[in-house]
């Protein structure tokens, strides 16, 4: 079991859920957490995840790095996706068993499962009828990555268990508008339409400044008209702001901070054991982390707009893909082991509009 003085190596910790696995453990009293930027320990580099693990010696591993991003990303950078985060999971699962390591949390993702999978989903249909296209080298990642935890489990009696959480949004989120996730690219899209709603293109400026597009290197060096064709390209304009689908998929979102309190409940509590049950073949021991409530792409558009007072119009562009059509977790084995959300959407909507104007 680990104790306060466990050295915990936490994977992307200063990434989305990463950072709120970080806090939970220091409110919970384990101090002795260690991470490392991207420029300081390149996951993909294999001699330097040995080296940093020959070093550092933790007594468990938290894997909440990959490359991520949305439908968009998914669909152009297929293998950019299943590349790294084959190779990020080789390096970090294979050095923490090589180090000893036996406990170790593995974060994956609901995409693991097939399209056309029976709903809610349980942990028992992955595996079970294709995956979704547009997202398939990323879930084929993530499975190899819960199989081998799963494998390492059986083989060698480790303690590596894989959640897979639902659609996740929070703090430190990615509001790239050409490679984040559907809830912080809808609330950054509707703030940009609001503010050319209001003619206010000094605080158009200073958003494209922070966190810039390809089309426009400098926003202060560009005219109004410039803004308004590069932000069109993402569908925002003043009047009307148009997002990708038909908005029917319905969809389930988790609170990231959330997800980081189940992370560590499971990684503090549950152990590979816990999870096997009666199985005469072991297999599908990861664990569904989610709400459990879903709602249509066109509902959430709909809170969103109120959160952040767009006056416009929404207008979906049905020639573009949808994805999934419908990915509700079924969360029942999560809480049978005692763990359930807390936040609910609405509430974590303000409270990343929020987020988002503070930073």
């Amino acid at each position: 079991m680990l104790t306060k003085d466990s050295k915990i190596y936490i994977a992307g910790h200063r990434g989305l859920v990463g950072s709120a696995i970080w806090q939970n453990l220091l409110s919970k009293g384990y101090t002795n957490l260690i991470g490392r930027t991207h420029k300081e320990l390149d996951l993909l580099d294999g001699v330097a995840v040995k080296d940093f693990f020959d070093m550092e010696r933790p007594d468990a591993v938290v894997l909440a790095a990959a490359h991520v991003g949305g439908i968009m990303a998914n669909s152009i950078y297929r293998a950019d996706f299943i590349y790294e985060n084959l190779q990020i999971q080789q390096n970090v699962i294979g050095e923490a068993f090589r180090h000893g390591v036996r406990h170790l949390l593995f974060l994956g993702s609901t995409c693991i499962y097939p399209r056309e999978a029976p709903q809610p989903i349980t942990e028992d249909a992955l595996l079970t009828s294709p995956l979704e296209y547009t997202n398939e080298p990323y879930a084929i990642a993530k499975i190899a990555g819960l199989k081998m935890c799963e494998s390492f489990n059986l083989q060698y009696g480790t303690d590596y268990i894989a959640v897979m959480p639902t659609n996740l949004y929070g703090p430190r989120d990615n509001f790239h508008l050409e490679n984040s996730h559907v809830l912080p690219a809808m609330i950054r899209k509707l703030h940009l339409a609001r503010l050319l709603n209001e003619g206010r293109y000094e605080d158009v400026r200073a958003d494209l400044a922070k966190r810039p597009t390809s089309g426009i290197a400098d926003p202060y060096k560009v005219s109004d008209s410039d803004i308004d064709n590069e932000l069109s390209r993402f569908g925002i304009r003043a009047d009307r702001l148009e997002l990708w689908g038909s908005g029917t998929p319905l969809r389930e979102f988790l609170w990231s901070e959330d997800m980081a309190d189940a992370s560590v409940y499971v990684l503090l509590n549950v152990s590979f054991k816990d999870l096997c049950g009666h199985m005469k073949d072991v297999r599908n021991t990861h664990i569904n982390v989610g709400t459990g409530i879903e709602l249509t792409i066109a509902e959430l558009a709909a809170k969103a707009r109120k959160t952040v007072g767009f006056k416009g119009e929404i207008i979906w562009d049905g020639s573009k893909p949808d994805g999934t059509m419908r990915k509700l977790c079924d969360v029942s084995k999560l809480h049978s082991l005692g763990w359930h959300h807390k936040v609910e959407l609405d509430e974590g909507i303000e409270r990343l509009y929020d987020w988002y104007l503070n930073n």
